[in-house]
C-alpha cells in the first residue's frame, strides 16, 4: 500500500512539474489553427493596409489597418489562437459601424516576429498605441481599444495606462490564475501559475467608458468573470449579456450584439458632448 501511495504521489509531482513548465504552450496558441494568413480584408470586399511595427525591443509585428467611415479608430487585440486572418467576421462588424480598425499579431503569432510572452504582449500593445498616436497623428480620444478573450487583458492594461476614447472588453478571465484554478481543480494551479493577465485588475484603473461583453452560455470561461471584471470597473461601465459560446456568440447573437455596441458608440458621442 505504501508503495502504490508513492507511485501515485511521484506520479502527481510529475504531473505538477510538467504543467508547471508547459504553461505558455498551453496558453499561447499561435498554431492552433496556424500561422498562415488564410484569407485578407480583400477577400470579403474591404479594403486594407498592410502595416509593419517595430516595438521598443526591436520585434517587428505585422498588422492591418482597414479604414471606416469616422475618425475613430479600433484598435483589435484577439485571442491566444490563431492569428488576425481568423478575425475577419469581427472586422466587417466593427467596419459596418463605421470604425476604422488596427488589428495586430503578437509576437510569435502570424506573421509578426519574436517570442510569445506576456510582458511581450504588452510591449506590442504599447508598440500598436504608438503606432496611432505618433505615426498617424490620432487623439486618444478617438481610440477604442478592444479585447477578446486573452487580448481583454491586454486591452484593459493600455487603457490604464493612456486615456483613450472607451474600452471593451469581451468574453475575457478575471485573471489567469483564476480561470486556471477553475479549469484544473485538480492542481494547484493558482499556485503555479507564472502568467497574470489580471482583466479585473487592470479595469480599476481605467477611466474611460468601458463595455464590458460576455456570453452567458460561454462554455470556456464562465459568465461569472465578465461579472467579476464589470464589478471591478468604474463608472461609466455597461454589460453587455449574450447567448452562444466562447468563440462564436458574437455571430450566433449577432443582432443583440450589434445592437450593444452601437448603443454604446453612439453613448461616447453624448458623452463628448456633455459639459
Amino acid at each position: 500500500m505504501l508503495k502504490f501511495i508513492y507511485v501515485v504521489v511521484a506520479g502527481y509531482g510529475l504531473l505538477v512539474v510538467f504543467v508547471y513548465l508547459m504553461q505558455g504552450r498551453m496558453l499561447y496558441l499561435p498554431n492552433m489553427p496556424g500561422r498562415t494568413l488564410t484569407m485578407t480584408p480583400i477577400d470579403v470586399g474591404m479594403d486594407f493596409e498592410d502595416v509593419s511595427i517595430e516595438t521598443t525591443d526591436g520585434v517587428t509585428l505585422h498588422g492591418w489597418f482597414i479604414a471606416g467611415q469616422s475618425s475613430r479608430v479600433l484598435l483589435f487585440f484577439h485571442g491566444n489562437a490563431g492569428n488576425i486572418s481568423h478575425r475577419l467576421d469581427s472586422i466587417r462588424q466593427f467596419r459596418n459601424l463605421g470604425l476604422s480598425v488596427l488589428i495586430i499579431d503578437y509576437r510569435g503569432y502570424g506573421q509578426s516576429g519574436g517570442k510569445t510572452t506576456e510582458s511581450g504582449l504588452y510591449r506590442d500593445a504599447d508598440a500598436a498605441w504608438r503606432h496611432l498616436v505618433e505615426d498617424r497623428g490620432l487623439s486618444a480620444s478617438d481610440v477604442i481599444l478592444f479585447g477578446r478573450s486573452l487580448g481583454a487583458s491586454v486591452a484593459a492594461r493600455l487603457a490604464a495606462q493612456h486615456r483613450p476614447l472607451a474600452l471593451i472588453v469581451e468574453s475575457s478571465f478575471s485573471s489567469i490564475p483564476d480561470i486556471a484554478q477553475e479549469l484544473y481543480p485538480w492542481l494547484p494551479a493558482r499556485w503555479m501559475s507564472r502568467y497574470s493577465h489580471a482583466t479585473r485588475d487592470y479595469v480599476r484603473d481605467v477611466h474611460s467608458p468601458l463595455l464590458v461583453v460576455h456570453s452567458r452560455d460561454d462554455d470556456i470561461i464562465p459568465f461569472h468573470h465578465g461579472e467579476a471584471i464589470f464589478a471591478s470597473a468604474n463608472e461609466p461601465r455597461t454589460l453587455l449579456a449574450l447567448r452562444g459560446t466562447h468563440n462564436d456568440a458574437f455571430l450566433r447573437d449577432e443582432s443583440t450584439y450589434i445592437e450593444g455596441l452601437r448603443t454604446f458608440l453612439t453613448g461616447l458621442s453624448a458623452l463628448a458632448l456633455a459639459p
